[in-house]
């Protein structure tokens, strides 16, 4: 089949492309970055070199594709990330009704049914409706947990001041999934496009509470007293505000804590199991290895 996969070579679209390529398929790789272009090419996959906010663009990108993975870059120079991501999403409706494609496995995030009130998740909750006014097209939404590399960005505070922590509490639920799960997940979706309609699909590795985080990390860096604390919503925002993060981006990001500390960002998940297999011992063995040799995430 013809797959174009946005999101450049990311954390979760490149090991997709990687599995696409490796199944047969002919994959195009949709990226704003023209230097990309040659690595994208050395997987074996055509690069389409443009912006997400160009749809003329993306009709083109998608044209002739069997299916199509979405998913909304990141970006945090926006005076209103809601509603960039809402405003990316209908960019996608529009690119897709222009070039007929029928199947579409979408990258959303749990959290995704709350219309207001998770920071930047509800954006996604907007860009899912827009995508879902597609007539006669196939959609599979993916919800992943919280991503387990995001805790990559708590090596200074461990480093700095010994703990682990956020606006949520070191008892709640939290939902968390792994990069190579999500991968696959849309590899799986995609290699058979047997999904029909409008419909989600969870991914959660693991279901645990912060402070059995804390303890994990704790063990494999050698820091077994490591312990989760939580953070007034006023302090989160000031800390994140001083380390360099525009107010926009930190409000949304303090909102979306306070979603997990309610519980009502993982509401919709009615199970108490994961979907997958990777634990949070296995995701703190590779944070030790970043722990000891910090790099970029």
């Amino acid at each position: 089949m013809k797959i174009t996969v946005t999101g450049s070579l990311g954390h979760i679209s490149k090991p997709l492309i990687q599995k696409l390529i490796a199944a047969g398929h002919d994959v195009k790789v949709v990226s704003s970055t023209a230097e990309r272009a040659s690595e994208i090419e050395a997987l074996g996959a055509e690069a389409a070199i443009g912006k997400v906010e160009d749809v003329t663009f993306l009709s083109d990108a998608f044209a002739g594709a069997d299916a199509v993975y979405t998913m909304i870059p990141p970006t945090f120079q926006t005076a209103d990330w809601k509603k960039h991501i809402a405003t990316i999403g209908a960019n996608y409706t529009e690119a897709l009704r222009n070039s007929g494609v029928k199947s579409v496995v979408n990258l959303s995030s749990i959290g995704a049914h709350l219309p207001e009130g998770c920071g930047p998740v509800s954006g996604l909750y907007y860009a899912e409706k827009s995508l879902n006014s597609l007539v006669e097209v196939n959609i599979k939404h993916l919800r992943p947990g919280f991503f387990y590399y995001n805790f990559y960005s708590n090596i200074p505070l461990i480093q700095n001041m010994g703990i682990l922590g956020s606006n949520y509490g070191a008892d709640v639920r939290l939902l968390m999934a792994d990069v190579s799960e999500i991968a696959e997940a849309a590899f799986e979706e995609l290699n058979t496009l047997q999904f029909e309609g409008k419909s989600h699909r969870y991914i959660v590795s693991d279901i645990r509470t912060p402070q059995e985080v804390a303890k994990a990390i704790g063990h494999e860096i050698g820091k077994p007293d490591l312990k989760w604390v939580q953070f007034s919503d006023n302090d989160l925002l000031n800390a994140m505000v001083q380390q360099g993060l525009p107010h926009e981006i930190a409000a949304n990001f303090v909102e979306m804590g306070a979603a997990v500390n309610s519980g009502k960002m993982f509401e919709d998940y009615k199970s108490d199991q994961p979907t997958g297999k990777i634990r949070i011992e296995d995701f703190a063995k590779e944070f030790a290895r970043a722990y000891a040799a910090p790099v970029e995430h």
